[in-house]
């Protein structure tokens, strides 16, 4: 059962994400042990979270970054990781988010189209630089996650096409201002089975048998993300699978002498350490349902809305053992602003404190003033 000393946070206003530093850290170590001894490199995705306290515990944990814009690379500057450390992915990179990586000697760019490869040379030769990439493959592998979060398939817009590859890295490999360091794969978020990551590794390892015969080496391989959580009992399950993730790799995966592997985790680093707290502003009865009316939206959560995304909700205060059906639902001036539907609570009132667990990813960092509302602060207990 989830409990919370109510004394501790009582004093602050809701509603805010409340982050557990003590299970961050937990985390981080035991990434640290599993890879320990191995060429694998964790690179953090900022996208999940990008609050400077959570940004801080990571780099201190060794971590580099995965980021998708050029503010996201600004906040890796500010937060102090080493550019060395830092990779840059997504389909849309303006011109000045191109020279920003370039002026400060990011490790990597992850090259999604054939105009932005040339695009990035051009700028590169402008600037008098070699730009350091990675070209994305879309190895057509299904997740078997949400539509909305699945990215390696023919349906999706990233990367490039496995007919494209040849063409496209010899492309590469002629471009004057351009250095060719590897390949970078990723085939969806939360995926909970790891079969989608085995087909991936017999994905690339038929690709560097391929251009091994041809005399390519890639240094490295940057192997995605997206390990899933358990958003039904995090309780029980506060640290995701990373011994059997990491170990499917060590296993699967035919690495060259001197080859790297570089993964792009997110949610699984931080999904577990968020609670949004928010209070009960009514209970409203119809003649057909009940209403949990919280102060929390979705401008603080929007995962629910956006993909139908389910958190366990628990109340803090009712020490009730009578359960009521009612559906919790935010302020916002939308239908879809609603956290569960047909959820069962502990008989519920007026100033209840209620967390919304597994928060810690795509909560804060997609949060909206939409309607003007304030966005959620956030606080710390160790």
């Amino acid at each position: 059962m989830y409990t919370i000393d109510l004394k501790k946070i009582e004093k602050h206003h809701t509603p805010f994400y409340l982050y557990d530093l003590k299970l961050l850290r937990s985390t981080l170590a035991t990434i640290k042990k599993e890879i320990e001894g191995t060429p694998f490199i964790v690179h953090y995705a900022i996208k999940a979270n990008a609050n400077p306290v959570i940004l801080k515990e990571i780099r201190e944990a060794g971590m580099g970054v995965d980021l998708v814009s050029g503010n996201e690379v600004r906040a890796a500057l500010d937060a102090g990781f080493a550019t060395s450390g830092m990779a840059f992915a997504g389909v849309g990179k303006a011109d000045w988010e191109i020279e920003l990586a370039l002026d400060n000697e990011l490790y990597c760019l992850n090259v999604e189209s054939s105009q932005e490869l040339e695009v990035i040379n051009a700028i590169a030769a402008s600037m008098g630089k070699t730009a350091c990439i990675a070209l994305r493959v879309n190895p057509n592998i299904d997740a078997h996650t949400h539509k909305f979060i699945t990215t390696g398939t023919d349906d999706n817009k990233f990367g490039f096409h496995l007919s494209e590859i040849d063409e496209i890295i010899h492309k590469a490999l002629r471009l004057p201002n351009i250095h060719l360091r590897g390949l970078h794969f990723h085939i969806g978020s939360q995926i909970m089975s790891l079969e989608p990551y085995k087909m991936l590794c017999y994905k690339i390892n038929e690709l560097l048998d391929h251009y091994e015969q041809q005399g390519i080496h890639f240094e490295m391989i940057d192997a995605g993300g997206g390990l899933g959580v358990d958003y039904e009992n995090p309780e029980q399950n506060t640290i995701a699978a990373f011994h059997d993730f990491f170990g499917l790799f060590k296993r699967e995966l035919k690495l060259r002498p001197g080859q790297t592997v570089h993964f792009e985790l997110g949610r699984s680093i931080v999904a577990q350490c968020g609670t949004l707290i928010s209070q009960v502003l009514y209970v409203k009865k119809s003649p057909h349902k009940r209403f949990v009316i919280l102060d929390a939206g979705m401008t603080c959560l929007i995962r629910p809305a956006l993909y139908g995304a389910h958190h366990k909700i628990v109340n803090l205060t009712s020490t009730s053992q009578e359960l009521e059906l009612c559906d919790v639902v935010g302020p916002i001036c939308e239908s879809s602003d609603v956290f569960a539907a047909g959820t069962l609570l502990p008989a519920t009132k007026r100033g209840d404190w209620v967390a919304i667990l597994t928060a810690g990813a795509y909560g804060e960092s997609m949060a909206s003033c939409y309607n003007m509302r304030s966005l959620p602060a956030s606080h710390f207990i160790e």
